[in-house]
């Protein structure tokens, strides 16, 4: 018996699974492509604006971060490696927490854009997936830089 993948959602998620080794999934009753944080993959949101901050200063150092945008909620998710075991500390997620920034928790999901996203706006990829993400812990370093207190001279 033969399958056919008819439906652009259905070829969005093959193409996130076959070209950028995404372990992506489409929920069924949402109809939302979903990218599993865990092993392979982890995910860092954060307010649009403190996101164009760190996409300039990753830009700088010359790496290359997938990015998602929500618009309607002005948020961005950084698309990284996985997280390493030793985690954060109570300062680093105390830090990003003032920042309005979250790293997700493995074994959740991210929703990746599907073409009925983006024709509608809703999420879109400011910068699209590629074959290899940058390490979890370079994004969370350039969030903490960018939204570090500026201390004043004297």
């Amino acid at each position: 018996m033969t399958t056919f993948i008819d439906s652009p959602l259905e070829v969005r998620c093959l193409q996130y699974r076959r070209e950028f080794h995404m372990p992506a999934s489409i929920d069924a009753t949402s109809r939302h492509i979903l990218l599993h944080i865990g092993t392979h993959f982890g995910a860092v949101a954060m307010p649009a604006e403190l996101g164009e901050q760190v996409q300039h200063k990753l830009a700088q150092a010359q790496v290359a971060a997938p990015v998602v945008h929500h618009p309607r909620a002005r948020r961005w998710t950084f698309i990284t490696g996985p997280a390493r075991p030793d985690g954060l500390t109570a300062a680093v997620s105390a830090e990003l927490f003032r920042l309005y920034a979250t790293v997700a928790c493995t074994g959740s999901q991210v929703v990746l854009p599907s073409p009925d996203d983006e024709r509608t706006g809703y999420r879109v990829w400011v910068r699209p997936p590629a074959t290899t993400m940058p390490p979890l812990n370079v994004v969370i370093e350039a969030t903490l830089a960018i939204g570090a207190p500026k201390k004043r001279a004297l």
